[in-house]
């Protein structure tokens, strides 16, 4: 901090819009607190609902138990899945049990397993790009069999790719990953195997992309880039990688004002802000008050796109008890 007299250094603070919260994580958030609302605490959720802290910290305060698997969880009150999905077997568990299960998967997620599962019908093997043991990537695999679902992470994976029959292979991808990074795995695997299909629509979430862009539009004018996300974030951590792919100098994640290096930024004139898509606006405006304490502040918004995207709570929680 700044003594009193001392005079604030100037910055440009650009703020990249779109940014934080997506429609999947605001719907997915609001599914635990009308299970809160509806049926009392506790409500049981398997997963943190979404990879922020905060988030989970807030709704853990309001009588929401997290978990991990569903073995630690009664059965005898309501079990939310989160966001990220969750393998075939868990709500047929759950189902088995006889517990009150609300499924808040993120409809895009959703399509992605819904891919998987008319590729099987049609006796197509699977290749998922993804990350291994990120929960989206072990809730889609896990939509099939053993050994229909082949993961891949890296053009090299590619190469090392054992199949059953080359003419018979369709791709999928997690919905959270680098659109650059993943055009060069797709591009592998076609020249690979060329009879290889792919997603009628582009399986990386619009949200996903739409904040990929954002920082590829400011990358250019800033000396630092700081992404406001988890460490556990698959989307934020692509962010901070898509900045420095973009040319930023320096790009560091934070979970709040709190974690910022404020030694790295010394001598930057121009910083960029932005969040992964389960980072609340909250956080935004907490790194924000934390700049204008420091520096003579100039702050500018860069949209460049617009977010319209919502998706409606299962019908079971817009009923009455």
């Amino acid at each position: 901090m700044n003594a009193p007299d001392t005079p604030k250094p100037s910055l440009t603070l650009l703020v990249a819009a779109p940014r934080g919260f997506c429609a999947g994580v605001d719907r997915a958030i609001k599914i635990v607190e009308m299970a809160l609302e509806k049926w009392g605490a506790p409500v049981y959720v398997r997963h943190e609902i979404v990879h922020n802290r905060h988030v989970v910290e807030g709704l853990r305060a309001r009588g929401a138990v997290f978990v991990e698997e569903l073995d630690d969880c009664p059965d005898d009150r309501p079990v939310v899945f989160s966001a990220h999905g969750v393998p075939k077997a868990v709500p047929a568990e759950a189902a088995r049990r006889r517990m009150l299960a609300v499924d808040a998967t993120c409809p895009l997620v959703t399509k992605v397993h819904m891919e998987a599962a008319r590729h099987h019908e049609n006796g197509l093997q699977l290749v998922m790009i993804g990350h291994e043991g990120h929960p989206e990537t072990v809730g889609t695999m896990g939509q099939l069999p053993a050994g229909e679902v082949l993961l891949v992470e890296t053009v090299e994976d590619v190469a090392r790719l054992q199949v059953r029959d080359p003419e018979r292979l369709a791709f999928i991808t997690q919905t959270t990953l680098s659109v650059d990074d993943t055009a060069g795995i797709v591009a592998a695997l076609q020249a690979r195997f060329p009879a290889i299909l792919g997603p009628h629509k582009e399986d990386i979430c619009y949200a996903t992309t739409n904040r990929q862009a954002a920082v590829k539009a400011i990358a250019p004018r800033i000396d630092a880039l700081l992404v406001i996300g988890a460490p556990n974030s698959s989307n934020s951590k692509r962010l901070v990688e898509v900045g420095r792919a973009a040319g930023c100098p320096y790009a560091q994640l934070v979970q709040r004002a709190t974690d910022i290096d404020w030694r790295a930024l010394a001598g930057a004139r121009s910083v960029g802000l932005t969040a992964g898509a389960s980072a609340p606006e909250e956080l935004v405006d907490e790194v924000i008050d934390a700049f204008a304490a420091r520096y003579s502040l100039t702050r500018e918004t860069v949209e460049t796109a617009v977010e319209r995207v919502e998706f409606k709570v299962p019908r079971l929680l817009r009923e009455p008890a």
